[in-house]
């Protein structure tokens, strides 16, 4: 059977890169191992009051929690990552001019649930996109123990390379295991699943997705954290949400003011600039002029 390749915190970008093109997954040891136990504590409530789903797919003994980015505090600590962020820079620009947060969401694999079918996450835009063009990379953070009994993730590395008619053989596939504080990280290519829970506990992680700035998002990032809550959170965690150009004239709004009060095409990190927050008589020529370089400023990098 395959194993993953396991890398310390210390490992560079450039050594989780090559894995990835080698296997199309990989797992970090103990990489959010200091606020994990804030996290858990932080998201529990929600866990607990979710239901479970309602078909095979998502899992009839699943939970799945969203909008952990509003929810909790500490969750943005892992969204943010640096190492992960790295890593899904290098993957995902040579398809994007910007990358963004597709999916944050708790999965909750309780003791009876079967094992997922195998699957690649990519198929969430269909067929749609050429196989040259990848348009994820996908991280679960384990909140407990990852164990075969329990569920861990059914991965089948070099399956990013496969043509998508070969089905995965059993001696194919291995198991993301790895303790509590550690990731998995796999790009949307590679075939794998949620495994069997034939334990006595939960296996719950945390999975947290990046996209290309150019696709539709999985989990709808503007209702999950909308702008009242977006506004106290930091600028970059703020873009990674989608508040912001996903390039030159993608992602715009328009302010809702009278005729002739303001600019009809603004960049949506102007939101939160204190000048422009209620939209009204404030939009003057200044901030109109202001508006525009900002927007300058990021279509040149």
């Amino acid at each position: 059977m395959p194993q993953l390749q396991h890398f310390d915190p210390n490992s560079s970008v450039d050594e989780l890169r090559r894995a990835l093109d080698v296997d199309g997954a990989l797992i970090v040891d103990g990489l959010s191992q200091p606020i994990m136990e804030k996290v858990k504590e932080e998201l529990s409530p929600y866990i607990e009051a979710t239901r479970v789903g309602g078909d095979d797919f998502s899992g009839r003994f699943t939970t799945r929690t969203g909008a952990l980015v509003a929810r909790s505090p500490a969750s943005r600590d892992l969204v943010l990552d640096p190492l992960i962020n790295g890593v899904v820079k290098d993957f995902l620009s040579p398809y994007c001019f910007r990358y963004q947060l597709h999916l944050t969401q708790v999965i909750r694999i309780k003791p009876g649930q079967t094992a997922q079918v195998l699957h690649r996450d990519r198929s969430a835009w269909g067929d749609f996109l050429p196989r040259s063009i990848e348009p994820q990379l996908n991280t679960i953070w384990a909140m407990t123990n990852f164990t075969f009994e329990n569920g861990a993730t059914q991965v089948v590395p070099g399956s990013h390379k496969w043509d998508d008619s070969r089905e995965a053989k059993p001696e194919e596939t291995c198991y993301a295991e790895m303790k509590a504080g550690s990731v998995l990280i796999y790009t949307g290519s590679v075939i794998h699943s949620g495994g069997a829970n034939v334990s006595q506990e939960d296996r719950i992680g945390i999975n947290i997705t990046y996209t290309l700035g150019w696709l539709r998002q999985e989990e709808n990032q503007y209702l999950s954290c909308p702008p009242i809550i977006a506004k106290d959170l930091p600028e970059d965690l703020r873009a990674l949400l989608g508040y912001t150009l996903g390039s030159y004239a993608l992602g715009y709004f328009s302010p809702p003011v009278g005729p002739g009060k303001g600019p009809e095409s603004v960049d949506p990190s102007a939101l939160f600039e204190d000048s422009g927050a209620s939209w009204g008589e404030n939009w003057n020529d200044d901030l109109y002029a202001k508006l525009r370089d900002k927007q300058k400023m990021i279509l040149s990098h």
